[in-house]
């Protein structure tokens, strides 16, 4: 086993996973048979926010974990190469990010790199990947930027993008009678681009729309009663939030507390995750409108094989960001069967128009901006049995809600 880090002792292997003295780093890379000893694994650098939104993040290490598992058990991949994950915590920072990547690439020599949360830690990433030529796969960032204003030849991301999900949260929200609208978002990367394609997307289809106050609190910091106070003093007929973690549990108590969210419309990026939805039980937004994930309710047969493994292996129930980790590395693995070796410039080439079966449904990878297909669900939060749900739901087929070509090359670098 290389050592990934010289001024860190080595710590003892047990069942698989290497403690490292980053918080939640390990190395995961089951031995299935001996011959697969022979051969050199390949090596994910995986980067990701554990310590800064563990309830994300610990679903998504899971996710990834038992699709590890699972390729290796399968005999690896190139014929008897085992992953081999070696994960990092940036803390929710760039400069962090980009410190760990570095480390990776350098001492750990990984062939790929993965994950990261936070848009502005993805955006950090991905400008080391261009500058040091190595494939990384975005699993989480939403920002539009990195796959257009700042997308670049070695970038590639899993989720649907703000633009997408704004875009399937507009179709509803267009729908509704309000024309004053006021917007709540935390103010970094992901807030801004969501709030701005939202008001761009809705003018385009409800041009009597008008926005007549926007709240920007800092990430993780929100100070809930006064972010309701303003809003309410605009007079909204509808808001549009954007907030997630702690910082929407926040806003949901003290908004209802104080009657805002009382006769008007609330349309959500994310509120219908279980990570999110799932703390907040009886008090859960009724009647929000919101992407998420309803597991307990999805009878697809590839989501149900996930969703039994999931339980087998952890005895819990997947959160979306499990569904995000595993898709992850599948895609991947993929990606590395198809290039037929782990060179970067191969591997970046077969990213290009990969098609990988998810627990969703299958989704490709855009040979154009390099942004996956994966969808989400949309549907009303509601409240069943103490605990928040979601109802009236559909999966929206990102695809579908992603712009004209053109549109794309003139936002995208050549």
């Amino acid at each position: 086993m290389p050592d990934f880090n010289k001024t860190r002792s080595r710590r003892s292997l047990l069942g698989g996973l290497l403690q490292c003295a980053a918080a939640l780093a390990l190395v995961t890379a089951p031995a299935v048979s001996g011959k697969a000893h022979a051969a050199d694994p390949v090596r994910i650098g995986e980067i990701n926010s554990y310590t800064g939104l563990p309830a994300f993040t610990i679903p998504y290490r899971q996710g990834w974990e038992l699709a590890v598992e699972q390729i290796n058990a399968g005999g690896g991949v190139l014929g008897g190469r085992m992953l081999q994950v070696v994960s990092r915590d940036d803390a929710g920072k760039p400069d962090d990010a980009v410190r760990v990547a570095n480390e990776l690439v350098s001492s750990g020599k990984v062939d790929v790199l993965a994950g990261t949360f936070f848009s502005h830690v993805g955006l950090a990433v991905s400008d080391y990947a261009l500058r040091t030529r190595k494939l990384f796969v975005a699993a989480e960032p939403l920002t539009d930027a990195l796959t257009w204003e700042k997308g670049n030849r070695y970038t590639f991301r899993l989720r649907p993008s703000t633009h997408m999900q704004a875009a399937m949260l507009v179709e509803r929200a267009a729908a509704l009678p309000a024309r004053r609208w006021a917007t709540v978002a935390p103010n970094y990367e992901y807030g801004q681009s969501a709030v701005a394609v939202f008001k761009q997307l809705l003018l385009e289809k409800r041009p009597d729309v008008r926005f007549v106050a926007e709240q920007w609190p800092a990430q993780g910091k929100i100070d809930a009663g006064s972010t309701v106070q303003a809003l309410a003093a605009a007079e909204p007929e509808a808001i549009f939030n954007v907030t997630f973690g702690p910082d929407l549990a926040r806003f949901v108590r003290e908004g209802t507390t104080r009657g805002l969210f009382e006769g008007i419309s609330v349309v959500s990026l994310l509120t219908g995750e279980p990570e999110y939805l799932d703390p907040m039980k009886g008090e859960a937004p009724e009647g929000w409108i919101a992407t998420g994930y309803p597991w307990d309710q999805i009878e697809q047969p590839a989501h149900k094989a996930f969703l039994d493994a999931y339980r087998a292996r952890f005895n819990d129930y997947p959160r979306l960001g499990s569904v995000v980790g595993y898709t992850t590395m599948k895609s991947i693995a993929a990606a590395i069967e198809k290039a037929g070796s782990t060179d970067t410039e191969a591997l970046v080439e077969a990213m290009k128009g990969l098609q990988v079966d998810s627990p969703f449904a299958p989704i490709t990878f855009r040979a154009l901006d390099h942004q996956a297909t994966m969808g989400a669900y949309v549907g009303t939060i509601a409240v069943r049995d103490g605990k928040g749900t979601m109802t009236g739901w559909r999966y929206a087929d990102g695809a579908d809600y992603l712009p004209p070509d053109e549109v794309v090359m003139q936002r995208r670098p050549r």
